[in-house]
C-alpha cells in the first residue's frame, strides 16, 4: 500500500494495517528482490483465509517453491498485528524447525515493519525460541521450535505450523505414519481455541496426512486433513504451463525429471499421492469387483460363478503367525478362485490375531477362536476353519516352515468339529519371499488376469502392495498368503463335499452335483465280474 511522505522521506505504514502480500513485497525489497507472482498468489491466500477466519490451512508447493520462507514471513506477520501471539513451529525433525524459527527471527530483526517487535532485552532470543515485545506474561515464547518427536507437554500456542513434517523417515512404513499421527493429534491439546493450525509440506507417500480421500485399507474413513483449505501448487499447471517460469523453465523442469525419476518427481514436483520409489505391485493393475460366488442346479449339473464367470478352482493359503494386532507378524489367509478362462479372483483376505477375529476383511471375523480357554493355536485354528467353511474352500495348504510345523493337526480337529470336508496340506516353502511373491505376482498383474474383491481393496493387503520392495523391510504377511495361492495348483473340490449353506437352508435330499466342469459321475455297463 502506499506510504506518506515527510520532508521527502518515506514514512511506513501502521505494521497492522499492512496486508501480508504488502508485507512480503516490502521484505524482498529491503532484501534487492523482486516478488515472483507464485509467492504473491499464496500471500493472497493466506492473508484471505486469516481475514475470512480459516483456521485450518494446507499450503502444498513444489519442492523450491519457497514455501517455507513464505511461511516464516507468515509467522512475523502475525506477530506485527498481535504480538502476544504464541507460534509453535513443528517439522520433522528438530533442525528443520530451527530454521524456519531462525528464518523468522531474522525477518524480526531486519524488517522495515517489525522494529516494535524488537524487544530491549534479549533475555530470550535464540535460533529456536524468541521473545518478541510484547505485554503479555507467558510462559510460552513467542516462536518455538520443535522437531514432532519432541515432548511438548504443558506447551501452549495459538499458531501451530507443521512445516514438512511428512518425510520418508516419518511416512515410509505403517508404523511410522500411525506415530505422526499420533503425534500431530497431540496439537489439539496444545493450541487454544481458535487457534490457527498451517500444515505446508510436499507428499511422500499414497498415504500422506495432505490425502485429499480417504484409504480404506487404511481404516481411514475421511482425510487425516479433511475440512482443512487447500491450496495445491504443483511446479506444473493443468496446461503444462510453469508455476514460476522464471526459476523453472521448461529446461529445468525436464532436467528435474530425469534426475529425480518419474515417482519421486510426481510426488515431490507435482504433488501427486504416490510413493517415493518404483514399486513392483501395483494395485492399480488389479480390477476391482463386488459380487458373490452364485450356486446353481440345473439339468442334472451344478455350477457356480462369480459375476458371470464359470468357476472351474479354488484355492486357500494360510501363512501362520503369533502376531499381535499392532506388532510383528500376522497371521494372513487368503482365497482365491481360478475360472474357466485362467482369470483369478482374489476374493478375500483375513488377517488374524490370536485372542480375537481377524482385523482384514474375510469371513473369519467373529469366529470361535474367542473360546475361553482356548490356547493361541486353537484360536487361529478356528478362525481358519471358519474363513475356508464361509468361502467354501476344499483344501487349506498351510505354509509348514517354522510354527505351521504342528499347526495342520491342530487345524484338522477344529475342522472335523465343524463337520466339514476340508483337506488340510503342509507346504514347506524352500524359495525366498521376496521370490515367491515376485514369481507369483509379475506376470499375473502385469497380464491384467487378477481381480480383488471390494473388501480386498479395504484390508491392509493394498497397502503392502503399494509398498513393497524387494529386500525391502515392509509388511508382506498379506502377499505371502496371496502368493501361496496364486502359486499352488488349482484345486478341485471333493466330489463327496457340499458347499456349507447357511443354517436356515434345507438340507439336500441328495448330494448336490458337483459345480466343477468334467466333475459328471457316469455308471458303465460291464461283462466281467470282479
Amino acid at each position: 500500500m502506499p506510504s506518506a511522505k515527510r520532508g521527502g522521506r518515506r514514512l511506513a505504514p501502521p505494521p497492522d494495517t499492512v496486508d501480508f502480500p504488502d508485507f512480503v513485497a516490502r521484505w524482498n525489497e529491503a532484501q534487492g528482490l523482486a516478488t515472483p507472482a507464485l509467492h504473491r498468489r499464496i500471500a493472497r491466500w493466506l492473508a484471505e483465509r486469516w481475514a475470512a477466519g480459516g483456521r485450518e490451512l494446507l499450503l502444498l508447493a513444489f519442492r523450491g517453491s519457497g514455501k517455507s520462507t513464505l511461511i516464516g514471513l507468515f509467522a512475523a506477520w502475525l506477530l506485527t498485528r498481535d504480538p502476544n501471539l504464541r507460534i509453535l513451529i513443528l517439522s520433522a525433525d528438530h533442525a528443520l524447525a530451527r530454521k524456519m524459527a531462525r528464518n523468522a527471527k531474522r525477518i524480526v530483526e531486519r524488517h522495515p515493519l517489525t522494529g516494535h517487535l524488537r524487544p530491549a532485552r534479549s533475555d530470550e532470543w535464540a535460533s529456536d525460541r524468541f521473545t518478541v515485545a510484547r505485554a503479555a506474561e507467558w510462559r510460552d515464547p513467542s516462536v518455538l521450535a520443535r522437531g514432532i518427536g519432541a515432548n511438548l507437554t504443558g506447551s501452549r500456542a495459538d499458531v501451530a505450523i507443521c512445516d514438512d513434517v511428512e518425510v520418508p523417515k516419518t511416512c515410509d512404513g505403517e508404523g511410522k505414519r500411525r506415530d505422526l499421527r499420533e503425534r500431530l493429534d497431540e496439537i489439539e491439546f496444545i493450541l487454544n481455541p481458535g487457534g490457527l493450525r498451517l500444515f505446508a509440506g510436499t507428499p511422500h507417500t499414497y498415504y500422506s496426512i495432505y490425502a485429499d480421500a480417504a484409504r480404506p485399507e487404511t481404516e481411514e474413513e475421511k482425510p487425516y486433513l479433511a475440512g482443512f483449505a487447500r491450496l495445491e501448487i504443483p511446479v506444473r499447471d493443468a496446461d503444462g504451463q510453469s508455476a514460476w517460469p522464471e526459476r523453472f523453465t521448461p529446461a529445468k523442469i525436464e532436467a528435474a525429471r530425469k534426475r529425480a525419476g518419474p515417482v519421486k518427481f510426481a510426488s515431490q514436483m507435482m504433488l501427486q499421492f504416490a510413493g517415493a520409489a518404483e514399486g513392483r505391485l501395483d494395485p492399480a493393475r488389479m480390477r476391482r469387483y463386488e459380487g458373490e460366488p452364485v450356486y446353481r442346479e440345473g439339468n442334472g449339473e451344478a455350477t457356480l460363478t462369480l459375476e458371470g464367470h464359470r468357476l472351474v478352482s479354488a484355492s486357500c493359503w494360510w501363512d501362520p503367525a503369533y502376531g499381535a494386532k499392532e506388532r510383528g507378524d500376522k497371521s494372513a489367509i487368503a482365497a482365491v478362485f481360478v475360472d474357466e478362462d485362467g482369470h483369478y479372483w482374489l476374493h478375500r483376505i483375513a488377517y488374524l490375531t490370536h485372542g480375537g477375529g481377524g482385523d482384514g476383511a474375510g469371513g473369519a471375523e467373529g469366529a470361535a477362536g474367542t473360546a475361553e480357554g482356548a490356547s493361541e493355536a486353537v484360536q487361529l485354528c478356528r478362525q481358519v476353519a471358519a474363513f475356508a467353511r464361509d468361502w467354501r474352500m476344499p483344501k487349506i495348504r498351510v505354509e509348514s516352515n517354522g510354527l505351521g510345523q504342528f499347526l495342520p493337526g491342530l487345524l484338522r480337529a477344529e475342522i472335523a468339529a465343524l463337520g466339514l470336508a476340508i483337506a488340510v496340506v503342509k507346504e514347506t516353502s524352500a524359495k525366498s519371499k521376496t521370490a515367491r511373491i515376485l514369481d507369483a505376482f509379475d506376470a499375473i498383474l502385469a497380464a491384467g488376469r487378477l481381480s480383488a474383491h471390494r473388501e480386498v481393496w479395504r484390508s491392509p493387503l493394498i497397502a503392502e502392495m503399494r509398498e513393497w520392495r524387494p529386500r525391502g523391510k515392509g509388511r508382506d504377511d498379506g502377499l505371502d498368503a496371496v502368493a501361496g495361492c496364486l502359486l499352488a495348483e488349482p484345486v478341485r473340490l471333493s466330489r463327496r463335499a457340499r458347499p456349507v449353506w447357511p443354517e436356515d437352508t434345507p438340507e439336500p435330499a441328495t448330494p448336490r452335483p458337483d459345480w466343477r466342469r468334467g466333475a459328471v459321475q457316469y455308471a458303465a455297463a460291464t461283462e466281467f465280474e470282479v
